[in-house]
């Protein structure tokens, strides 16, 4: 069965002392489960022209399910298959444009206007982004930022990340919270209800591989006076900033570097970042960080590196319906009863219920109750979840790094 929706909006007039405007009213579609909804984006004025311009290409979201979204292309130009999944945050869309942890995956963007600020290099937090596409309901022709330097479209065009706009994002995001995380394609032929069983067998590998640096880098404090070696798995570059601005000269080494290897570097603490993909596919990592940890070295681990060290530890971790991704995540502090808010982007969590003795779960989402914090008792290490080096914030959990920062200063003391 298959519903077409057109979601042409009102026109209404408004009279006032610059002249008359003509605003739109949008038009949120729902549909039931495997039923197939195209939704046309529309500002009240005819499907082949806006403005006196021919409209953009008209593109495809196939999800697997088999629901289809009819919207506009922009960006790169190219067919792609991903892991479908939204995030919430209403700010910092260039930390999720080139956040690692997003490689594979189609974004959609649950705030409505993306883009009004431009495109600022210096607030990235790769070198290139990973993600498969970009999907928003509208996104901003004219940017005005005085640090901008493009716009979206030109972004998402230089680094061949295709997009999709003007289609019922609302709609989208309520169906995989509703359904769960599912794969999805982006195209530019009027699908077939074949199309969604062939989605079925896409799954994303290699993750931390893909996006690993390649060799080394070594990035100085002006007066360092601790050496960590930061083990890259994804890492968004903030968090290298927040430890080089406390006095930390930082090796970037790659994820697949070699407990031998490091233990040479003589560090006084170990960094083990976010990233990208299943955590339990990463066995060879797992292994080298259980001869680590023999050496008690001071370790703080975000996000996928949280997850690797209780797998090492002997935990297990689970997928989750649909993840935690946006900058509003509740973390409940187990000991204080506090509750900080956070940003967070990861389908996988370590299971509680499966922490060894020597571990203690220290934060919890106030939402679900998952874990969001692990502490160690027979070694200098804690982890969490969240983003405590988050860009554009909120910043709640930036004491994350002054409690890894006295870590080492107390290791160095007693040593």
């Amino acid at each position: 069965m298959k519903i077409k929706i057109i979601a042409y909006a009102l026109k209404y007039k408004h009279s006032g002392l610059s002249g008359a405007y003509d605003f739109a009213q949008p038009f949120f579609c729902s549909f039931k489960y495997n039923v197939t909804a195209m939704c046309d984006y529309s500002t009240g004025t005819s499907p082949v022209e806006r403005d006196g311009q021919k409209m953009e290409k008209k593109a495809y979201l196939i999800l697997e399910n088999g629901d289809v979204y009819e919207g506009f292309a922009f960006g790169a130009e190219k067919e792609t298959v991903g892991e479908l999944v939204f995030t919430t945050a209403m700010t910092g869309y260039l930390e999720t444009l080139t956040d690692p942890s997003y490689f594979g995956q189609l974004v959609c963007q649950t705030f409505p206007l993306i883009g009004n600020y431009g495109i600022i290099p210096s607030d990235f937090e790769s070198r290139k982004p990973a993600l498969g596409a970009y999907i928003v309901r509208e996104w901003c022709k004219k940017p005005s930022n005085f640090r901008g330097e493009s716009d979206l479209d030109s972004f998402l065009k230089q680094n061949d990340i295709p997009g999709l706009y003007g289609i019922d994002t609302r709609c989208l995001t309520k169906t995989v919270r509703e359904y769960g995380v599912m794969n999805a394609r982006i195209t530019y032929k009027k699908p077939q209800t074949s199309d969604a069983e062939s989605l079925k067998d896409f799954k994303i590998v290699d993750a931390v591989k893909s996006v690993t640096i390649s060799e080394a880098e070594v990035h100085k404090a002006e007066e360092g006076k601790y050496n960590v070696v930061l083990m890259d798995f994804g890492a968004k570059l903030n968090i290298c900033r927040e430890l080089v601005k406390r006095g930390c000269n930082v090796t970037v080494v790659p994820g697949n570097t070699s407990a031998e290897q490091i233990k040479a570097m003589n560090p006084d603490g170990i960094m083990l970042s976010n990233g990208p993909g299943d955590p339990m596919e990463n066995q060879d990592i797992i292994e080298q960080l259980k001869i680590l940890c023999k050496e008690k070295i001071p370790t703080f681990g975000i996000c996928l590196g949280h997850q690797l060290l209780a797998l090492s530890q002997g935990a297990k971790t689970e997928k989750l319906k649909y993840g935690h991704r946006g900058a509003n995540q509740p973390a409940t502090d187990t000991k204080t009863g506090r509750v900080y808010i956070t940003s967070q982007n990861h389908g996988y969590a370590v299971v509680a219920s499966s922490l060894p003795e020597n571990a203690y779960e220290s934060f919890v989402n106030a939402n679900d109750g998952t874990c969001e914090g692990v502490t160690y008792t027979d070694m200098p290490a804690f982890t969490v979840q969240f983003h405590p080096e988050a860009c554009g914030g909120p910043l709640d959990t930036s004491f994350l790094f002054d409690r890894f920062i006295s870590m080492i200063q107390e290791d160095k003391n007693n040593a």
